[in-house]
């Protein structure tokens, strides 16, 4: 066990699915893998492990934002040897060709985030992704024919901005999407030297105003995941 995983070595898996939200991880295990079992339920933040097909993967919340997702990814690697970590999120469009239900990899994540300013000093890094990872996942996702797009994401640290035109700045310099743990799960992804993607669902546009529910973010997006689960190791 470590300070907030509660399962015990050989539980987890080497790939680890990391939805926000722990009741996705529970409904992709009960949806998308065979024989199941629970090897987390501490804080709440459950985590499965099961096979699809072959694969023993496993899968586990990682909460909101860049401190959240940390602290799990930190245990995951140095507790339980995992080396594969896909984030499998939802995010929100800045773009007005995006849609609800767009997939989105991200190649890299800008942040405002002072984590990494604080880890280099000052300085500014360049979290990127995983590269085999990312071109599995967009021929993955090009040979179901889903409307994916490659680029540039936002990681913010705010949900609720004071500004509501914020992220026009960010639109105009080409990034994608905001949500808020990418720029987190790459950097610490590079420092371990492991593998790491984020493949994300557009539940939102901050263009067009368009939104999904609580219940389509939760159920409703399988596409990402089983993306996510085909590319595995």
């Amino acid at each position: 066990m470590s300070t907030h995983i509660g399962a015990r070595q050989g539980q987890i898996a080497p790939t680890v699915l990391l939805p926000g939200d722990p009741l996705r991880a529970r409904h992709i295990a009960d949806t998308m893998l065979k024989d199941v079992s629970c090897f987390n339920e501490v804080r709440g933040m459950l985590g499965y492990t099961g096979f699809y097909g072959d694969k023993r993967v496993s899968i586990m919340g990682s909460g909101m934002g860049i401190p959240s997702l940390s602290i799990y990814v930190n245990e995951l690697v140095t507790e339980y040897y995992a080396k594969t970590l896909i984030r499998i999120g939802t995010c929100g469009a800045i773009q007005p060709y995006l849609s609800v239900g767009d997939i989105i990899l991200a190649m890299a994540s800008s942040t405002d985030s002072h984590i990494n300013k604080l880890r280099f000093a000052g300085m500014d890094y360049a979290p990127t992704a995983s590269f085999h990872l990312l071109l599995k996942a967009y021929e993955a996702a090009q040979a179901r024919g889903a409307a994916v797009y490659v680029g540039g994401i936002l990681s913010s640290d705010t949900f609720y901005e004071d500004d509501p035109e914020w992220w026009k700045k960010w639109a105009t310099y080409g990034v994608l999407a905001c949500e808020m743990e990418t720029a987190g799960l790459y950097t610490l992804a590079a420092k371990f030297g492991v593998d790491a993607l984020s493949i994300l669902t557009v539940s939102d546009s901050l263009v067009t105003g368009e939104s999904a529910t609580s219940e389509q973010r939760e159920r409703d997006f399988p596409l990402m995941a089983e993306i996510a689960l085909k590319i595995s190791p």
